[in-house]
């Protein structure tokens, strides 16, 4: 801190500057600070300058193009964000600001959140669906503005150098603060109610959001939906968009561009005019000369009807000519074609073929009559020799012998040591047992009395 105990010991401006610079940032150091942006700008610096601030109080900030180039998104009023920042003085205006180091979106602030809700709210109710017919130009504009405002010079300025003779009426009103919106409200209802008016135009310069808060109340937007006059507004920046923009019929995006909207260019009417007449009589005049050419050519044409059937004689009997000419040719290629035919199908008669078949047919018939009897000897020799051989193996050649088949009676309740049919042990019966003996010629059946075993 500074000591001073007279004039001559006075510092200078600059100093007090630099020195409330040096303690508030050797003071504070750097803080998370919390806030919502407003009248957010980036200069072609690149260098980014807001206002961040909450309910009661705000601060400017700057957040300089080497901190601002690692941003995901580029931040914009209404958003809530948390800033990392030091505090520091600008020492050229002495503004107490804050140099941000690093910024995070913390949402979109509690008032656009309010204003996108209520747009959704009035566009369902049908507030932005107006479509009432504009008169071009308006015979008479009540311009619904601040009376101070640049809005309305430029407005004035640009129908004046477009339409001269249009007729404005000025219903001015406060376009921001709290008196804003009622007198708005009561222009609108009174360029209803009590002017000759056919056409209003809202409009205002820009601003911040807060600047342009009137423009998105509620009230105001069913006020213009409701206008009996169509309504064009034009209100702040060509990038804002208000409520009453959206319930109005045409939004232009600045004060003179709702003005050349409104009124068309007298001088630029009037250059086109005389543009279009020159162009209706170089028009008219070449359709004139194209029909006194399509005259001459037709005259030129005309021929008397005797002349006119001569040819046309002429001309059927050359026609008769060609067409018998081409009758004949006709016929004469048919002809050939015919003949041609002809030749092709004698030469591919099935007569030839059929004799063909024939020889062949008598040639194989004494064939197939002396080899068929070879073919069955043979087979009947073959099919002697397999009855031998299988009789030379089947048992009841072996039965023949004098060989027997013991077996066990189907049916028999006696159990047997062997489920087997044919008996081949002594084992292999009970006694008591009925079995059947199979011979050379007919079966014996017995009854198991006893058995031996076998000899050693």
């Amino acid at each position: 801190m500074f000591e001073t105990s007279s004039a001559a010991d006075a510092i200078s401006v600059t100093q007090l500057n630099r020195e409330s610079k040096r303690l508030l940032e050797r003071g504070l150091g750097e803080l998370w600070i919390e806030g919502e942006i407003s009248g957010f700008s980036q200069p072609r610096s690149g260098h980014c300058y807001f206002t961040l601030k909450d309910d009661n109080a705000q601060v400017r900030c700057a957040l300089f193009k080497s901190r601002a180039q690692f941003l995901r998104e580029k931040p914009k009023d209404g958003d809530r964000v948390r800033v990392r920042a030091k505090v520091s003085l600008f020492e050229a205006r002495g503004d107490y600001q804050l140099i941000v180091e690093a910024l995070q979106q913390a949402g979109l602030g509690e008032w656009l959140a309010r204003l996108a809700r209520l747009k959704e709210q009035l566009a369902a109710e049908g507030v932005f669906a107006n479509q009432r017919a504009l008169p071009h130009p308006p015979r008479h504009l009540g311009v619904i503005t601040s009376a101070t405002g640049a809005a309305l010079q430029d407005v004035i300025a640009v129908t004046r150098k477009r339409w001269p003779q249009a007729h404005l009426s000025v219903l001015p009103v406060a376009v921001q603060g709290p008196q804003a919106v009622p007198q708005l409200i009561r222009a609108v209802a009174m360029a209803n109610r009590d002017s000759d008016c056919d056409a209003l135009l809202i409009t205002r310069g820009g601003g911040s959001l807060e600047d342009l808060r009137a423009f998105n109340d509620q009230h105001l937007a069913r006020a213009i939906f409701h206008s009996r006059l169509p309504v064009v507004a034009a209100i702040g920046h060509e990038t804002d968009t208000t409520l009453a923009e959206l319930a109005a019929d045409l939004r232009a995006p600045t004060p003179s561009a709702a003005a050349e909207a409104l009124y068309p260019d007298q001088r630029a009417q009037v250059q086109q005019l005389a543009a279009l007449t020159q162009r209706l009589w170089r028009a008219q005049r070449g359709r004139l000369d194209q029909a006194a050419q399509r005259l001459d050519h037709a005259r030129s044409r005309l021929r008397h009807p005797a002349r006119e059937l001569q040819a046309q004689r002429q001309q059927a009997r050359e026609l008769e000519r060609r067409l018998h000419v081409a009758v004949r040719m006709r016929m004469t290629s048919e002809l050939q074609k015919a003949d041609q035919l002809t030749r092709r199908l004698q030469q591919a008669s099935p007569a030839r073929d059929i004799q063909r078949h024939r020889q062949q047919l008598a040639m194989l018939t004494p064939r197939l009559d002396n080899a068929l009897p070879r073919r069955l000897a043979a087979d009947r020799e073959r099919l002697e020799g397999a009855m031998r051989a299988l009789n030379a193996v089947s048992p009841l050649n072996v039965l023949n012998r004098g060989y027997a088949i013991v077996e066990r009676v189907g049916g028999s309740q006696t159990p047997a040591a062997d489920d087997s049919k044919v008996i081949r042990a002594a084992h292999q019966t009970q006694p008591g047992e009925m079995l059947s003996i199979r011979l050379g010629e007919g079966r014996l059946a017995v009854e198991v009395k006893r058995r031996y075993k076998p000899r050693p």
